[in-house]
């Protein structure tokens, strides 16, 4: 499949990653958004594959990723890996790590990325001072908590096809709230190995049920590209409701 590097424009949103996601969680303020574009100024380029962090480190900092795609794994004593969450644009790798003494799970890019390295002290200033933003800021961390949730009941009662039909639901919503994805399309360079290392289940069985799935008419992936022919048809066979992704406020609140 397509490497990110190979496409510099796709998840690259035109608009801060981080605002996007932020403002289904809280209504920002004009100051709110350039506290936020400050703490987003200063960026770096990394290659894909690369470790942020390994587990057993010392966190200092709190990555942010503004391009490109990342992942939360572990992996055991036998060397087999565990996708533990995919992180887009506008996604914290860890919200409040640096409070931990070590990492209990590694971060790595799964493409070419550009990320933000955030200070404990920059996220502390944040939440003392910037209500809106520290509202936001709990939103997201029950967001990830959600997905986290999701993901192990898929593992625990989908099928195969159902759980990966589940996963490139989520996939299109999430990528769409930042401005990412088309309605029914969206550039996801995953490896079948990566899909697999996410899904719990085995290279040769994920291959069987990406096959399955086209043989049934409901996505199409190529070249990096996911297309669901019949987006309505793809999330009732996979079960999905959005719900746990909290992209709605709560009536009443900022």
């Amino acid at each position: 499949m397509a490497d990110f590097a190979s496409s510099p424009s796709c998840l690259r949103p035109a608009s801060n990653p981080l605002i996007l996601k932020l403002e289904h969680g809280a209504a920002l303020s004009a100051a709110d958004k350039v506290t936020l574009e400050e703490l987003c100024a200063r960026t770096r380029e990394v290659e894909a594959r690369q470790d942020l962090i390994q587990e057993g480190e010392r966190p200092e900092v709190v990555h942010l990723v503004m391009s490109g795609l990342a992942c939360r794994y572990k992996v055991l004593p036998d060397g087999k890996r565990q996708i533990l969450a995919f992180l887009i644009p506008g996604d914290f790798c860890d919200l409040h790590v640096a409070i931990l003494g070590f990492m209990d799970h590694s971060i790595c890019t799964l493409s070419r990325c550009t990320m933000v390295a955030i200070s404990s002290e920059s996220i502390a200033e944040l939440t003392l001072n910037h209500p809106r933003i520290t509202r936001a800021l709990w939103w997201a961390t029950l967001v990830d908590e959600g997905i986290l949730r999701e993901w192990l009941t898929g593992m625990g009662q989908r099928s195969s096809e159902a759980q990966t039909a589940h996963l490139f639901c989520e996939l299109l919503v999430r990528l769409q709230a930042v401005g990412l994805a088309e309605p029914n399309s969206c550039y996801l360079p995953l490896t079948q190995n990566e899909l697999a290392d996410a899904l719990g289940i085995s290279p040769v069985h994920m291959n069987r049920t990406l096959q399955q799935l086209r043989a049934d008419g409901l996505i199409t992936l190529a070249k990096g590209v996911l297309t669901v022919p019949d987006v309505a048809r793809l999330q009732a066979f996979a079960h999905f409701n959005s719900n746990y992704l909290h992209l709605l406020r709560r009536t009443g609140q900022a």
